[in-house]
């Protein structure tokens, strides 16, 4: 018995955008989401999952174009994956991201916030990041003009993005938007060595090939990282790097690692210096942090500048406060806020982030920081606080999943007199603070756009002990 097939519906309006950037309509009491639409935009759609309170459709055509459209600015978009919100004017964005921060606030928090400030957006919204990563693949995503043709392509070779979905695709980059020269400049220049000297480009089904990846990062400094991923030592990568080096001006530190695993993660490889140095420094009101080949660092730097203003202006310090930040990555925040506090103490799960926050305490002359590697949930506890002090103000900024449900156990037990939540996703914090709520109160919300032209936003929330 074969499958049922699913329905299909004409002129349906797009009347709004969701969680996670997707588009709504709603056909007989039910919501559907739909990629890629804007709000007025009307559409006949294909229903590819059909779920009891919802649907999931795709676009077959467009009737009419919705007036709240604007131009994409990038040839690649709508394959490359990245950017998706290009065809939605800026000022939109902020609009339907601040909506996305206050419906999960109200709808799965369950709070009421007594100030909310209004999101502040990004002064640049191209060539805003600092961190961009390019593959390698022997499988160029082909244009629906050269998958429609007779031609075949003996050579599929490309560098750029993953096609979402499509582990073992990429989109062969012409330029992007994302990154300040000479980011572009960079990857054409390898990309063009490595097809004029024939060199093998990884194939991902295989775990074949010479060229997997490239990450570059810059600061607004000026200064430039560049760290090429091959599989194996052969002389011709030198070549590579030497020929980078004398096309491309002003590379501040020049890296190499050879991976032969299965996987593109670098933290457990050995990265080496081919020219230069082995790290950036950056400047944020007049603090400098080190950044390495394995740093995390915010990937928008002005705009984690406005975010780390507004963290350090909702914790309100007085100066002698004992400051805990927990998930603090390098230290970024911690240091940051160090001069207006009195002891600062820093929790983190990876070992090699905690170094690199000690070093950029050193770093600033910053004597009042402490930064301790462990799982949260085992070491923000009682003991803990017994060698190190009671908080009086918690900065907290987990990653995508939010807080471990122990450590907000913990909060409530520990209760300071403030906590502020930095969150990149508005659902897993709201879900947190609706647990919190039992101890405590919302003064202010402020979303921070930290990735024009995506879905994603940074949101700092205050919470006061009641």
């Amino acid at each position: 018995m074969g499958r049922r097939k699913l329905p299909a519906y004409e002129a349906i309006t797009i009347a709004d955008i969701a969680a996670e950037g997707k588009s709504i309509a709603r056909i007989d009491d039910l919501v559907v989401f739909v990629p890629g639409a804007v709000p007025g935009d009307v559409v006949d759609l294909q229903v590819t999952r059909k779920r009891k309170k919802y649907l999931e459709a795709r676009v077959t055509r467009y009737v009419s174009y919705s007036d709240e459209r604007t131009e994409p600015f990038c040839s690649h978009f709508g394959t490359c994956g990245g950017c998706k919100w290009q065809h939605l004017p800026y000022p939109l964005q902020l609009k339907y991201k601040e909506k996305q921060v206050q419906d999960a606030l109200q709808r799965i928090g369950k709070i009421r916030i007594d100030r909310i400030d209004s999101i502040l957006g990004a002064e640049k919204t191209r060539f805003y990041r600092n961190k961009l990563e390019y593959t390698f693949s022997n499988h160029r995503w082909l244009s629906d003009e050269e998958a429609g043709g007779d031609q075949v392509f003996a050579n599929r070779n490309g560098v750029g993005f993953h096609v979402p979905g499509r582990f073992d695709r990429v989109v062969d980059v012409e330029k992007c938007y994302l990154q300040e020269d000479p980011s572009n400049e960079i990857r054409d220049t390898l990309r063009e060595f490595a097809l004029q000297q024939g060199l093998s480009f990884y194939d991902h089904r295989t775990n074949e090939g010479l060229l997997r990846n490239v990450i570059i990062r810059t600061t607004t400094t000026g200064e430039v990282m560049v760290v090429v991923s091959v599989q194996f030592d052969e002389p011709v990568v030198y070549e590579m790097l030497e020929n980078l080096n004398g096309k491309v001006k002003g590379i501040t530190s020049l890296m190499y690692v050879i991976n032969p695993k299965l996987n593109e993660t670098l933290y457990d490889q050995d990265i080496k210096v081919f020219s230069g140095r082995d790290h950036l420094i950056e400047e944020l009101d007049g603090l400098k942090f080190k950044i390495g080949p394995k740093s995390f660092f915010q990937t928008n730097t002005s705009q984690a500048l406005e975010l780390y203003r507004k963290t350090k202006e909702f914790a309100g310090l007085r100066g002698d406060e004992i400051v805990y930040d927990l998930y603090t990555g390098a230290g970024t925040i911690a240091n940051y806020i160090a001069g207006g506090a009195g002891k600062v103490v820093g929790i983190e799960s990876v070992p090699e982030a905690i170094a690199d926050a000690v070093v950029n305490s050193n770093l600033n002359g910053i004597a009042n920081t402490s930064f301790h590697a462990g799982d949260m949930k085992d070491l923000f506890n009682a003991d803990f606080m017994a060698e190190h002090g009671r908080p009086e103000v918690v900065i907290t900024d987990p990653p995508r999943a939010g807080m471990h449900q122990q450590v907000v156990e913990a909060l409530l037990e520990v209760a300071p007199e403030k906590i502020v939540y930095v969150s990149c996703n508005p659902a897993t914090q709201a879900r947190d603070v609706r647990l919190l709520s039992e101890k405590y109160t919302f003064p202010r919300n402020q979303a921070v756009d930290m990735f024009p032209h995506t879905h994603h936003i940074e949101n700092v929330l205050l919470l006061h002990r009641k």
